[in-house]
C-alpha cells in the first residue's frame, strides 16, 4: 500500500527535465559544437504542463562569446523560452546575437526596458509578450515583427518601427493599452489579424502607401484612435477591422478598396459621415451597425451588394446618396431601425424609379435625382486651417457649414538621448459638413512651437509652460504636395525632406509664410525643417 502510494504521488509531481547542454557564468546553453555556437536557453521544463522553468533574476549580461572544455563558442541566439516568467529586470543583449527565438522573454513583469542589438534579424513569435516593457527600439536589421510578438505589454507606451521592417503580424501589438501614437514605416506591406487590437490608448496611427491589406480585428476595441486615412494602396480591409473604435471621429477609405468587410466599422459611435468610394463593390454584414452618429452616407456608383444589417441602427442617418445606376442588391434590414422613412435619399436620375421601387430603397422618406432633373447635392469646399492669438480657426468656401475636428497631441514623449527638448506638437484635421451637401475632403496641418523666445518678462530661469507661452507656433500644411509654413520669423530658412533624406526644396520664410512645391504623393512622409526645429508630416490628397 505503501509503494502504490508513492507510485500516485510521483506520477503526480512535474516531470522536470533539464534543458541545457551547459552553464557558464549563471547563464545556460545549448550547443551546437559543429558549428562553435551557442544558444542562451532555459533551466529546466516541465513536459505535463508545458512550462519553462529558469532562475534568471535582476541583470543578466549575454557574453558574445563563451568556452567551454576548451572551445570557444559564439552566442548566437536567444532560444525559445529562454527567459520565460523569470525575474529579470534588465539584460544585455551583444551584437553576436542574430535571432530572438518564441516567447524568450515572455511574462518578465520586472523587464521594463530593452536594447535589441543591429545584429538581430528576427524575433519570433510572442517573443516579449506580457512582459512589463514601456519602450522599445527596433533596430533597423528586423524585417518581420512575428505574431504575437508584444502582445499584452499593458505598459508599453512607445514602439519605433524602422523602415526595414516589412510585416507586422497577427497579435504583434494586441493589448497595448498603453501605446498612444504608432508610426507604420513606408517598407510595412500587411498589418496582420489583430495586430493592434484593443491598443484603448492609440490616438494616432499612420498607415502608409506601402500597406496593401489590413486584415481582420487588426484595430478593433482602438476606442482612442479618433481618425484614419486608409491609403490608395490598399485593396482589403479584414472583418471589423475597426469595429468598436468609438473615438473615431474621421475615416477615409482608399480607391483601391474593393470589399468592406463584415462588421468593419460596427460600433464606431463618433463617426458621423462616411464616403465609400466608387471602387467598392460589396458592403458586408453589419459594417456600420451602430453608428449611432452616422449622419450621412455616400455610396459609388459600382456597388452591387449590401448586406443584411449594414447600416442598422444608425438612428442619426439624415442624408444617403447611392450613385450606382443599377440598384444594388441589398438586405431588406440593410437600414433597420435607422429610420429610412425620415432620410433623404441622392440616386441617379435614369433609376429613380427603379430605386423607389425596390425594398429597402422605397422605404425612404424623400428622394433626389442626381444627374438629372433633381437636386443634385454639392460638395463642402475643403476647410483652410489657421492659427492666431492662441486659436485656431476655420474658413470654408462653403458658406453655412459644419466643422467637424480632430486635434492629436504629437509630443515626443520617450527616446534615449541625454536630453529631450521639449515643445508642443499638434496634429489637426478637419472636414466640412452641411445639410443637402457632399462632405469635404479632409483638410490636415500640424501645429508646433517651436525655437522658445525669452523676453523681459520671463524669469531668469523659466518653467517648461512659460517657455511654451513665449515660444513662436508654427502651422504646417501640405495640399497637393506643396508644403506651407505660416507664423514662422522672417529671414529663416524653410527646407523640406523626404523621409529618405533627399532634399525636396529651400527658401527663406518672407511675411512670415513660405511655401516648397513638392512631388510628393497622398500618405507620403516629409521632413520640414524650419530653422533648428525638425518635423515630420504626412502629406493629405
Amino acid at each position: 500500500m505503501k509503494k502504490l502510494f508513492l507510485s500516485t504521488l510521483l506520477l503526480a509531481l512535474p516531470l522536470l527535465a533539464s534543458a541545457y547542454d551547459c552553464q557558464v557564468d549563471g547563464i545556460y546553453y545549448n550547443l551546437i559544437p559543429k558549428g562553435n555556437v551557442a544558444e542562451v536557453t532555459y533551466k529546466e521544463s516541465d513536459s505535463y504542463y508545458h512550462y519553462y522553468y529558469s532562475d534568471y533574476s535582476g541583470s543578466v549580461t549575454i557574453p558574445n562569446k563563451i568556452t567551454y572544455e576548451g572551445v570557444e563558442l559564439s552566442v548566437t541566439s536567444i532560444g525559445d523560452y529562454a527567459f520565460y516568467s523569470c525575474g529579470l529586470t534588465s539584460i544585455i543583449i551583444p551584437n553576436s546575437v542574430t535571432s530572438i527565438g518564441e516567447q524568450a522573454f515572455a511574462y518578465c513583469s520586472g523587464l521594463t526596458s530593452i536594447t535589441v542589438p543591429n545584429s538581430v534579424t528576427t524575433i519570433r513569435n510572442g517573443s516579449f509578450s506580457n512582459s512589463g516593457l514601456t519602450s522599445v527600439i527596433i533596430p533597423n536589421s528586423v524585417s518581420v515583427i512575428s505574431q504575437d510578438a508584444f502582445r499584452g505589454c499593458s505598459l508599453l507606451s512607445s514602439i519605433t518601427i524602422p523602415n526595414s521592417v516589412l510585416s507586422i503580424e497577427a497579435g504583434a501589438f494586441q493589448g497595448c493599452s498603453h501605446l498612444t501614437n504608432i508610426i507604420i514605416p513606408n517598407s510595412v506591406t500587411s498589418i496582420g489579424f489583430q495586430a493592434f487590437r484593443e491598443c484603448k490608448d492609440l490616438i494616432s496611427v499612420t498607415i502608409p502607401n506601402s500597406v496593401i491589406s489590413i486584415d481582420g480585428f487588426a484595430f478593433w476595441g482602438c476606442s482612442g484612435l479618433s481618425s484614419v486615412t486608409i491609403p490608395n494602396s490598399v485593396t482589403s480591409i479584414g472583418e471589423g477591422t475597426f469595429a468598436f473604435c468609438s473615438g473615431l471621429t474621421s475615416i477615409v477609405i482608399g480607391n483601391s478598396v474593393t470589399n468592406i468587410n463584415n462588421n468593419t466599422f460596427k460600433g464606431c459611435t463618433g463617426l458621423a459621415s462616411v464616403t465609400i468610394p466608387n471602387s467598392v463593390l460589396r458592403i458586408g454584414e453589419s459594417a456600420f451597425e451602430d453608428c449611432t452618429s452616422l449622419i450621412s452616407v455616400s455610396i459609388g456608383n459600382t456597388i452591387g451588394l449590401i448586406k443584411n444589417r449594414a447600416f442598422a441602427n444608425c438612428s442619426k442617418l439624415e442624408k444617403v446618396s447611392c450613385l450606382a445606376e443599377k440598384v444594388p442588391n441589398t438586405n431588406v434590414d440593410a437600414f433597420e431601425k435607422s429610420y429610412p422613412e425620415y432620410i433623404t435619399l441622392y440616386v441617379p436620375t435614369s433609376s429613380l424609379n427603379d430605386y423607389k421601387t425596390t425594398e429597402p430603397w422605397s422605404q425612404f422618406g424623400n428622394f433626389k435625382a442626381v444627374g438629372g432633373t433633381g437636386e443634385e447635392p454639392s460638395k463642402c469646399a475643403t476647410p483652410t486651417i489657421n492659427y492666431a492669438d492662441k486659436q485656431l480657426t476655420f474658413t470654408c468656401g462653403t458658406e453655412g457649414v459644419d466643422y467637424h475636428y480632430t486635434i492629436n497631441d504629437a509630443d515626443i514623449k520617450s527616446g534615449s538621448s541625454s536630453s529631450v527638448s521639449l515643445t508642443a506638437t499638434y496634429e489637426i484635421s478637419v472636414y466640412a459638413t452641411k445639410s443637402g451637401f457632399v462632405n469635404s475632403d479632409v483638410a490636415t496641418a500640424t501645429l508646433v512651437w517651436t525655437e522658445a523666445v525669452f523676453t523681459e518678462t520671463t524669469p531668469s530661469t523659466p518653467s517648461s509652460a512659460k517657455a511654451i507661452v513665449e515660444s513662436i507656433p508654427v502651422l504646417i500644411s501640405a495640399q497637393n504636395g506643396t508644403i506651407t509654413v505660416r507664423g514662422e520669423q522672417d529671414g529663416l530658412p524653410l527646407t523640406v525632406y523626404s523621409a529618405d533624406g533627399k532634399m525636396l526644396g529651400s527658401v527663406t520664410i518672407k511675411d512670415g509664410q513660405a511655401s516648397i512645391a513638392t512631388n510628393l504623393q497622398h500618405g507620403e512622409i516629409a521632413i520640414v525643417k524650419v530653422g533648428k526645429r525638425s518635423v515630420k508630416i504626412k502629406a493629405p490628397l
